[in-house]
């Protein structure tokens, strides 16, 4: 074997788009660099076309999904998570770069994700227990409320906690039957693209969830127009931006959940998987009832 140093293999890192790696349609880059301003490497930055393919393919991949049995998709959110624990060192070094973070502290943050992910598998057969029920009324019939998923979400992911607010966005939207685009944070995109890559090999199907990586501006200004896109959260926006999305967002009356000041590492609680959910009430006559009980 030669003694000649050996030349590093560097990553090349695509978007996350259907199930596949496309490079951005219009062919450009931009750097990543760490917390020093040390290069990392080359991201897509992505175009209007890009997102508009992340919302065709979350559209195909809408009724499938949803459509799915809540137990399966917590089975498939499992697997996601086993997925990532056996990447674990590789997110712990992105997290770690991307952040600024020691390797202890980035490794706390890893597991945190991993455990959120997991948190989230589990509520995907009970949240309809939560928000959903027999309602009293009085009459001849019954009513049930039963949640639904809101349909196509796009997400602007935390710009400042690159691994573990990216999967609390995420997999709460997922895990309710909703399909997301999601803008990974502009200047530490690297642990959401490599996400794509542990999607790709687990049971997801494709176009469950589809990330992009660019300027948070360019890519979520169409994505707030589009008419295909059902609703949209603006955690990863500041003020000035939040504004004009939501602006963009009410022409045809899409969900918004407005930024706020998450406490990361505090219990999600419930809010999130409750954030993209739609409440269908079915009635349902049961006849005259008297003392005897029912007619039929």
């Amino acid at each position: 074997m030669s003694d000649t140093a050996r030349i590093s293999v560097f990553k090349t890192y695509k978007l996350f788009v259907g199930g596949k790696f496309p490079r951005s349609e219009s062919g450009r880059v931009y750097e990543v660099t760490d917390r020093k301003g040390s290069w990392l490497a080359n991201a897509p930055q992505s175009s209007r076309k890009d997102a508009r393919d992340a919302v065709v393919a979350a559209r195909k991949a809408f009724g499938g999904w949803s459509g799915a049995t809540a137990y399966n998709r917590g089975q498939i959110l499992y697997r996601v998570a086993e997925m990532l624990e056996g990447r674990r060192e590789q997110f712990v070094r992105e997290v770690a770069d991307a952040e600024g973070l020691s390797k202890a502290k980035a490794a706390a943050q890893v597991d945190a994700a991993i455990d959120r992910w997991v948190w989230y598998a589990g509520w995907t057969d009970k949240i309809a227990q939560v928000v959903g029920g027999g309602n009293p009324v009085a009459g001849p019939f019954f009513n049930l409320s039963t949640p639904e998923p809101t349909g196509v979400v796009t997400v602007l992911a935390p710009q400042d906690s690159s691994f573990l607010g990216l999967v609390s966005v995420i997999a709460p939207a997922i895990a309710t039957g909703n399909t997301v685009v999601v803008i990974a944070s502009e200047h530490a995109p690297l642990p959401a693209l490599s996400l794509g890559e542990v999607l790709a090999t687990s049971d997801m199907p494709g176009g469950v969830v589809n990330v992009l990586s660019g300027r948070t501006a360019e890519i979520a200004t169409p994505l707030a127009a589009h008419q295909d896109v059902n609703a949209i959260d603006l955690t990863g926006a500041d003020e000035a931006l939040a504004k004009e999305l939501e602006i963009a967002a009410a022409d045809n009356l899409k969900r918004v959940r407005r930024p706020s000041a998450d406490d990361w590492s505090a219990d999600p609680g419930t809010s999130r998987l409750t954030a993209f959910l739609e409440t269908k009430t079915v009635w349902h006559p049961t006849g005259s009832l008297g003392a005897s009980g029912s007619s039929y």
